[in-house]
């Protein structure tokens, strides 16, 4: 797929079109002129979220009421329209003009995307690895969003209920409650722990390791329960029941839910050392680097075609020798869209174009007309909408 333009109306400081190449896009400025606001635009577009604020008021325009985005995309079978209305506390998502399902709406664009924010799944906590996890099985399988949403609104309301019964003296009156909670999270919480144990399978399959540094780079899947990631379903739904079974007690006592997959977590290793711990600032941008491009990897083999990369900030995050073995890297495996202070150190073809408050400039004067002008309208190639 290739996005072929992005459109922003009152979206934070952005103006106007902007107009994609298949390949490399450069987007280029001074700091605080809107690169990673367009960025982040396409990001909300495939995603419906950001990757650096949960709040829908943050991204309208100061004096604005809403906010509107629109992608023009080409598929191997068809073009696709996407549009994203934004207000206050609310997004309204359209499908070639007709109002759609999140469900409906999630795998018709794909991106991946790396960037100073994404480095919390390496040093954060295990949530942000989970999240990860889950992005990109959405990526693949957008039904998967159904599933996690229905483990988080039942863990949520177990969860009341736990905070409820701990204020009462007598706690067993509480537990026909709890059992009808855990039988719901049992079956969901099997769903969510097969489908990470497998995707983390397939992504380290898929890590390219010693594209930026020769250690050897794995990720695991760790279960909360201790189980071997390739447990089969019903072993793994019955040892998480007998688990909440015996833990209902303790959970009770705390008054908040001690077991199940949202206590799971991702270890990400350099030579069997969890590069959080003993890594570099290096290793780490160079493990979430070889891990974003796994995914990539995975969705474009399982999906038979090439998905949009993001890059924030190409020469703050990278040093020249990780820019040269990821551009070289990423020809002809993904669009691309990478952000810049200094558009010079992006040698060979690219689609170069200048930012200034939020819009796009021709190249002023400031020596760029030696590099190479943008690249004229090219019609993306065909591209296909389904995806196993």
């Amino acid at each position: 797929m290739d996005i072929v333009s992005v459109r922003a109306d009152g979206f934070r400081n952005l103006a106007g079109t902007l107009r994609a190449a298949p390949g490399l896009n450069v987007l280029w400025g001074d700091n605080g002129q809107g690169k990673t606001n367009w960025l982040e635009a396409i990001y909300l577009l495939a995603t419906t979220k950001s990757f650096r604020s949960h709040q829908s008021q943050d991204f309208i325009a100061f004096g604005a009421k809403a906010a509107h985005l629109r992608a023009e995309i080409a598929r191997r079978s068809a073009p696709v329209t996407l549009d994203l209305h934004l207000e206050a506390g609310r997004k309204t998502l359209f499908v070639n003009g007709k109002r759609a399902a999140l469900s409906d709406y999630l795998g018709q664009l794909a991106v991946f995307a790396y960037g100073r924010e994404a480095l919390d799944v390496i040093r954060g906590e295990p949530s942000e690895r989970r999240r990860f996890l889950d992005r990109g099985i959405v990526s693949l399988k957008p039904s998967y969003v159904q599933t996690l949403a229905d483990y988080n609104r039942a863990l949520k309301q177990k969860s009341a209920l736990l905070r409820a019964a701990a204020e009462r003296p007598d706690r067993r009156g509480w537990l026909d409650s709890l059992e009808d909670w855990n039988a719901q999270l049992a079956e969901l919480g099997t769903r969510l722990h097969v489908e990470r144990a497998r995707y983390a399978e397939m992504l380290n399959a898929r890590l390219d390791r010693g594209l930026f540094s020769p250690e050897r780079m794995t990720a695991r899947y760790l279960s909360s329960l201790e189980l071997d990631p390739s447990v089969t379903a019903e072993s793994f739904r019955a040892a998480l029941t007998e688990r909440l079974a015996r833990r209902r007690e303790a959970e009770l006592a705390a008054g908040h839910a001690l077991v199940g997959p949202h206590r799971d977590d991702l270890a990400i290793l350099m030579d069997g050392r969890d590069v959080a711990r003993f890594g570099s600032a290096g290793q780490q941008r160079s493990a979430l680097l070889v891990l974003t491009l796994g995914q990539l990897a995975l969705y474009r083999e399982r999906c038979a075609e090439p998905p949009v990369f993001l890059l924030d900030d190409l020469d703050a995050e990278l040093d020249a020798r990780r820019i040269t073995a990821l551009l070289e890297y990423l020809q002809d495996k993904a669009q691309a869209f990478v952000t810049t202070t200094k558009p010079g150190l992006v040698r060979g073809p690219a689609c170069r174009q200048a930012l200034r408050a939020g819009r796009f400039v021709e190249d002023d004067d400031k020596g760029l007309d030696k590099l190479e002008k943008p690249l004229p309208e090219m019609e993306a190639p065909p591209c296909d909408l389904s995806c196993s």
